[in-house]
């Protein structure tokens, strides 16, 4: 009636023209006099109400909200509950239809120009102003998405949802991480309708025929079925028109745990279980489902509530759900950052398992795996290390007839028997293998599957090939045909457990490795789990791991020794061990394999049992005339290695002198600075406490090197 306006703001004027109400906040006291009345619509000659509804918001723009519910997912809402017509002003290649008027048939932005120059002529353009807003786009054709009200497909969801939620809270489905049980729930607590048809040209049709001429249409399996319905309904004669529509990818999707194993051909009739035998009785439900979490309502949520309501049960026990692949800092990949790792082309360079190895062990349920070509490359050393030691095994086999080669074959868990039978090291390597098998088992039945790559990969490098093979070498060609044939017997039952253990990691490399070792069965994949019969925990020996602990110990010892006084890796030196008497007896059976590892001349290695360390420790100290490196390398066992067999005396002692000379006149200097008024008093706090820090390291050294100076005389 022209006693006022309602100033609105919009990004999209030409949506001005499907415009069927201007909606304000009820408790806005600019707006209240209008609620109810009729405002005239710019660019048409329609009038529309002003209506009140919380969902404005007072201090955003104008705080008048222009309506257009067939262009507005939010304003179809407001649309449906106050009942507003829809007017739709757009034809499906986004030009403008009979409903805006004189621009009918312009493009959408032309419209826009157009239309904003109508209003500007007419003094009802306010202002334009800059504002940033997040415009959709498609992904395929990147052209800007226009909200369209049309006629689709959906389907209801409460039941369906409300059996996807009792299945997760009562136990029936677990998702692991736990944590995401709440997304799980949020999104089918607060689940809406369906919609589930696509205006695609690919995917499964929608299964629904239109009666031509009439507004009938059927749902049916086939078109002979939808005919039936339709000529009982209308008579013979009728021409059935199938919908073009397709199912979206994701409702496609969630069919596929039964619908891939026979489903509903070889489902039972009349809501009785599958036809016994088949592959739908076999295989569904399956067991563990193992996907992105990104995913957990697109994917999981679909396949749980349609397999609940078409099948009665839920598809899996168990959802786990890993994280998204990032860079090496844990950034997205993206092209524009250029830090995408292309698996077809790691794969060409860095082999499947390593990369596949990589991922997995990177896995913790739910966080995302930083990838990195550096690891890549460390698990293709790995692969590689693996290979050189079963190249090395069959190295050793090559000398043994068929037969006895087959022999070697493992046919199951050794018992604790033949374990108990073997030497030392044998037994160790035997009952570390048998606690990885344990381990590990344990770890991928609680779905800790990046631990238990890691510990596989940990013992094989760490103990199978640093420690045992080196011994294995000694003893395969030592002369002793027995030594040798249980070195063999060791090397393949180990590698064997650890291939089998290693395989669901890299199947490719443990089944070529498997193929080329002596083995019983197949393939690698239907071998048998490292497991005794019955499921029990395989033997482990207890002592062997404890007594061969203190032999590695004094190695390592010995080796440490060796590096702090450079001495050449090829040169072998003497050593005198002292031992209790619950050690010795082993480190004396396996003197060979100490000599070997820690590079002592067998014919200068000493092994001595004794009651009293510390009298027999002295005593062989002084029986070197002082001058010997002391190692005290665990409770009951020592060695002492003479520093004549370590270093040229007349060189370390000049060595030691340059440091000894360096080092006095180095504290001298710092000593000096801290005792500095000036110093002590004005530098911060830090600075005084990292300085007499280094002093006292420096005193440290100085204290070392008198007392090797001391033993060298």
């Amino acid at each position: 009636d022209g006693s006022g306006s309602t100033p609105v703001a919009t990004p999209r004027p030409e949506t001005i023209l499907g415009d069927t109400a201007v909606c304000v906040n009820p408790e806005d006291p600019r707006f209240t006099q209008y609620v109810g009345r009729e405002v005239r619509v710019p660019g048409t000659d329609r009038t529309c109400k002003v209506i009140a509804d919380d969902y404005v918001q007072m201090d955003f723009g104008t705080g008048a909200l222009k309506v257009t519910p067939a262009h507005d997912v939010n304003d179809y809402e407001i649309g449906k509950r106050h009942s507003l017509p829809l007017i739709n002003i757009l034809n499906k290649d986004a030009t403008m239809n009979s409903n805006a008027g004189k621009y009918e048939g312009l493009d959408r932005y032309e419209c826009r120009t157009r239309l904003w120059a109508d209003l500007e002529a007419e003094g009802l353009a306010l202002k334009v102003e800059q504002h940033q807003q997040r415009v959709p786009r498609s992904q395929r054709s990147g052209e800007v998405i226009e909200p369209l009200v049309s006629t689709q497909w959906f389907c209801q969801m409460d039941g369906m949802a409300a059996k996807g939620l009792d299945a997760v809270r009562g136990g029936q489905t677990k998702i692991i991480p736990q944590r995401f049980e709440k997304v799980y729930f949020n999104w089918l607590d607060n689940i809406q309708d369906w919609c589930i048809s696509r205006q695609l040209w690919w995917g499964h049709r929608i299964p629904v025929w239109y009666a031509d001429g009439t507004d009938k249409f059927y749902v049916a399996k086939t078109e002979a079925e939808a005919r039936v319905k339709a000529e009982a309904e209308l008579g013979e004669g009728v021409r059935l028109t199938q919908d073009e529509d397709v199912l979206d990818t994701w409702f496609s999707s969630g069919l596929w745990p039964f619908a891939t194993v026979g489903w509903p051909q070889l489902n039972g009739t009349n809501g009785a279980p599958p036809l016994p035998g088949s592959e739908l009785a076999r295989f569904y439900p399956s067991s563990v489902m193992e996907t992105g979490y990104d995913i957990l309502f697109f994917w999981v949520a679909r396949m749980m509530m349609l397999g609940l309501e078409l099948t009665g049960k839920p598809p899996f026990h168990t959802v786990y759900l890993h994280g998204l692949v990032r860079d090496g800092q844990g950034q997205k990949m993206s092209k524009t950052k250029g830090n995408v790792v292309d698996p077809i082309d790691t794969i060409d360079t860095m082999g499947t398992d390593a990369l596949r190895l990589s991922l997995v062990t990177g896995v913790t349920p739910g966080q995302d795996v930083p990838l990195s070509m550096d690891k890549i490359q460390a698990n293709r050393n790995f692969a590689n290390k693996l290979w050189n030691t079963a190249r090395f095994l069959n190295m050793g086999l090559a000398e043994l007839s068929p037969e006895d080669r087959q022999a070697l074959a493992v046919r199951g868990p050794m018992a604790a028997d033949e374990i108990a039978s073997l030497p030392l090291p044998e037994r160790y390597i035997i009952s570390r293998a048998h606690a990885l098998a344990t381990e590990v088992t344990a770890q991928l039945q609680s779905y800790d599957f990046g631990p238990a790559g890691q510990s596989i990969y940990a013992f094989l490098w760490d103990e199978y090939a640093d420690w045992y093979i080196e011994i294995s070498k000694e003893r395969i060609n030592g002369g002793d045909a027995k030594a040798a044939q249980q070195a063999r017997r060791t090397l393949i039952y180990v590698l064997d457990t650890c291939l089998r253990l290693l395989h669901p990691y890299m199947p490719f490399l443990t089944e070529e490795l498997w193929q080329r070792l002596p083995h019983q069965g197949e393939s690698i994949m239907v071998s048998h789990w490292p497991l005794m019969e019955g499921g029990g925990e395989l033997h482990r020996d207890g002592d062997a791991e404890a007594e061969f602990a203190s032999l590695q110990a004094l190695v390592r010892s010995v080796r440490n020794a060796r590096a702090e006084y450079k001495v050449n890796p090829a040169r072998k030196i003497a050593a005198t061990v002292l031992a209790s008497q619950a050690i010795a007896p082993a480190l004396l059976t396996e003197a060979q394999a100490i000599a070997t590892l820690a590079r002592i001349d067998p014919s200068s290695l000493i092994i001595t049992p004794a009651a009293d360390l510390a009298a027999a420790a002295a005593a062989a100290e002084n029986s070197m005339g002082g001058a010997a490196a002391r190692i005290v390398v665990q409770d009951g066992l020592e060695a002492l290695l003479p520093l004549a067999a370590l270093v040229d005396a007349d060189k370390e002692r000049a060595r030691l002198g340059k440091q000894q000379a360096k080092l006095e006149a180095d504290i001298e200097k710092l000593a000096a600075r801290l005792s500095s008024p000036g110093f002590a008093g004005k530098a911060p706090p830090a600075v005084v406490q990292k300085a007499e820090a280094e002093l006292s390291e420096m005193r440290g050294t100085l204290e070392s090197v008198l007392t090797g100076l001391a033993k060298l005389g």
